[in-house]
């Protein structure tokens, strides 16, 4: 199949879109990827791009489509504009750059915004490509449950968007089962919806690499460790709060290999708490060396805040860490919690409960290696009975193979 992959984020940017594309152009696709100057996350177009753009015009056999664009700077004017001049600069320059091109299908990538949505939309329109939209943030419920947005009316009018781009997609495919009745809620009757979960991205199965140098050796230790976007909405103030109750004990560490907007307060909050011996900030790394730092950790965490958005949705990285065959160590609720349960790969406590993640973490410090490899080992065999990247792409072959001919036969009729 040909088909165009419309993403805001692509590499050198670290999405597992990067990943699907490689895999489907291997299987033997057309792919062309239509997408912005790299800039995330720090809102500065990265420099190897701007020194060499042409070497980012393909990828792993992908044909890549730059688009110009405004770098998401900081501030939420200047991410809303970022959000703005893709959707903006796809539709309208996309389209050009794509005018004499064919495609089967078109694959939208959202984890957020979903103005991603207005180009695949607009192309839909004009050539009558099918759309398949990956689902990753579900707006305007994300924006509210973070504090983005907080007018009733801007929401409303986010929701219309929402609905628009949605009845005009062929299947939208939902990373949750819990998702899916709200993603209903926008989409026409009988509109198809389908189960696509995150997988674990390549190499975290493997236990041979070496360990991250860049971790501070200490004896002894007990390390939590997260890796991940910092965010609103991983909850830091209640991570923070259970490292705090836990800082006369001089085993425990916790290790936070990332970077994002709350970055920076979270620093301040490390100083400011007295945090600085038990909670190592590590920065930002590429996706390919996350498995080495792991290989130091006794327990990985995942948290999100409270919020019925954040019951609906699982964070891509429990399917990373349940991989790698560590114990896991939840503070959320809803679909990641149960995953993780269900797994038997760790401790789950509930959003926001700082207390029982700490009781939590002493808990898990005083098992056995033994005991904590077997629940590694459960987390493993869960990954790969039920997040086999192999088995999700191959689903998705036959869904984008279902739009296109049911599209042919539209068009035949």
């Amino acid at each position: 199949m040909r088909i165009l992959v419309v993403s805001q984020y692509f590499w050198p940017e670290d999405f597992r879109i990067n990943e699907l594309v490689a895999e489907l152009s291997t299987r033997g696709h057309e792919i062309t990827v239509l997408t912005g100057k790299p800039n995330y996350p720090d809102g500065k177009i990265f420099a190897d791009f701007r020194k060499s753009p042409q070497r980012f015009a393909s990828y792993a056999g992908a044909r890549v489509v730059r688009l110009p664009m405004l770098p998401r700077g900081q501030g939420k004017l200047r991410l809303l504009l970022n959000y703005l001049t893709f959707a903006l600069s796809a539709s309208v320059v996309g389209v050009t750059r794509l005018a004499g091109g064919h495609f089967d299908a078109i694959f939208v990538f959202e984890p957020s915004p979903i103005t991603v949505g207005i180009p695949a939309v607009a192309l839909r329109a004009l050539r009558g490509w099918p759309i398949a939209f990956w689902v990753l943030d579900q707006w305007p419920e994300s924006l509210a449950a973070v504090g983005i947005v907080r007018s009733e009316r801007l929401l409303a009018i986010v929701g219309r968007l929402v609905r628009f781009i949605y009845t005009r997609c062929d299947i939208i495919l939902s990373p949750s089962r819990r998702l899916e009745p709200r993603i209903a809620s926008y989409c026409s009757a009988g509109q198809r919806i389908e189960y696509f979960p995150n997988w674990a991205e390549s190499g975290y199965e493997s236990a041979s690499l070496d360990a991250a140098s860049e971790v501070p050796a200490r004896s002894g230790s007990f390390n939590v460790m997260f890796a991940g976007n910092i965010g609103e909405a991983q909850d830091f103030p209640s991570i923070l709060d259970a490292a705090e109750r836990l800082k006369d004990r001089a085993d425990i560490r916790w290790l936070v290999v990332g970077d994002g907007r709350m970055a920076p307060w979270v620093r301040s909050e490390i100083t400011r708490r007295g945090l600085d011996d038990s909670v190592i900030m590590l920065g930002r790394f590429p996706s390919d060396r996350m498995p080495s730092f792991f290989r130091h950790a006794d327990a990985l965490l995942v948290s999100l805040k409270a919020g019925p958005v954040f019951t609906m949705t699982s964070p891509g990285k429990i399917q990373s860490y349940l991989a790698f065959g560590r114990p896991v160590l939840a503070m959320l609720d809803g679909e990641g919690a149960a995953i993780i349960d269900e797994a038997r790969a760790g401790l789950t406590s509930p959003a926001g409960d700082a207390a029982q993640l700490a009781d939590n973490v002493l808990r898990l410090a005083a098992l056995s290696e033994q005991e904590r490899a077997s629940l590694g080992r459960n987390g493993a065999a869960y990954a790969q009975r039920e997040f086999s990247r192999n088995g999700l792409v191959d689903r998705l072959e036959t869904w984008l193979g279902d739009i296109v001919s049911a599209s042919h036969a539209k068009g035949a009729a």
